[in-house]
């Protein structure tokens, strides 16, 4: 059975076309969301996370609150940006959320995407060390932060603490068992697909992977994805590796969903994300239940995967998202071997 969560940027806007007209509608939604998707039977609450900008930024408050209002569903983050992190602290915070939550969190991180401002993480005291890129920065805040999650000691005690200290190196605290293995790296080409394989991560894949042959986005996608567990195997872990990809996907179910989505599916496009960067960014799918499973049915990452984030019109507001989500898990899922 393949996992369905949603994914959410958590953007607001004063607009008054907009549901989330604040920073605390976004974040107060994201929590009812989360509580309402579990309801309906979804797998996954995840959120984006975005610096600099009118969309959900501090992660760990929002899942520590989601976990703490939910029981069962799967919450996480699709992705933190690592150069803009502490890795102890982002340790810390990582460990009490996932305690809060009893061991769901399912932590995306990557080296993150261009951002509002220029250099952000300068501004947050990271600065690359001579000879780096801002993406070595963040994947050696990563392998820092792989290194602390495993809960091995590595601070030498105070001979005269405060409080006493158990025996020998100390370790970061709360320490939650098992969320090393809980952790996911948001890769776009299949030479950041195979590192993440070797060091043992989860896969995330979104709505776009840089453009590395004129195939099709979902055939790319999906060749990053058989890249991604070649490397895991020949690394030698143990266990199953999982994958997600994320989608916009909606099911014309009401007159409301064709005035919102109704204009037609759009095409794979070709563009870049960056200067001298070429990205494919992938379609997205909007029709009846009957024809959006015939077509889901031939997106090869998708079928590659074993959990789909549904990219979520947020500032719909909660009840429409919430039918959004229904509407997959009810119409589109079972005709696929989903549910």
């Amino acid at each position: 059975m393949k996992k369905i969560g949603f994914l959410s940027f958590g953007h607001w806007t004063p607009s008054p076309q907009s549901g989330t007209r604040s920073a605390a509608d976004a974040l107060l939604q994201s929590i009812d969301l989360a509580v309402a998707a579990e309801d309906l039977g979804a797998d996954g609450a995840y959120f984006r996370v975005h610096h600099f900008a009118r969309q959900l930024a501090s992660p760990f408050p929002l899942l520590a609150a989601v976990g703490a209002k939910t029981s069962k569903v799967e919450i996480g983050t699709a992705v933190i940006d690592m150069r803009y992190e502490n890795p102890l602290y982002m340790a810390e915070d990582a460990g009490a959320a996932d305690i809060i939550s009893g061991g769901r969190l399912q932590l995306g991180i990557s080296r993150g995407s261009p951002e509002q401002v220029i250099e952000g993480y300068r501004y947050f005291g990271h600065e690359p060390a001579e000879g780096e890129t801002d993406a070595d920065m963040a994947r050696r805040h990563t392998q820092r932060f792989l290194e602390v999650l495993s809960g091995e000691g590595f601070a030498q005690p105070n001979p005269r603490p405060m409080f006493p200290n158990p025996p020998g190196l100390l370790r970061i605290e709360p320490h939650s068992e098992g969320l090393r293995e809980r952790i996911w790296w948001g890769a776009a080409t299949t030479q950041t697909a195979q590192w993440t394989g070797t060091l043992g991560m989860n896969l995330q894949s979104s709505t776009l992977v840089m453009a590395e042959s004129n195939k099709p986005f979902h055939i790319q996608q999906a060749e990053q994805i058989q890249a991604f567990r070649d490397a895991w195997k020949a690394a030698g872990h143990s266990g199953t590796p999982r994958v997600s990809v994320s989608r916009s996907i909606f099911a014309l179910m009401n007159d409301m969903d064709r005035a919102y989505f109704g204009r037609g599916n759009s095409a794979d496009q070709f563009g870049y994300l960056e200067p001298g960067k070429q990205a494919v960014f992938g379609r997205s799918y909007a029709a009846e239940p009957d024809q959006l499973i015939k077509e889901l049915a031939e997106d090869e990452a998708i079928k590659a995967a074993d959990t789909l984030l549904l990219t979520v019109p947020n500032q719909l507001g909660v009840a429409y998202n919430a039918h959004v989500i229904e509407a997959i898990l009810k119409h589109v899922a079972p005709g696929l071997g989903w549910r």
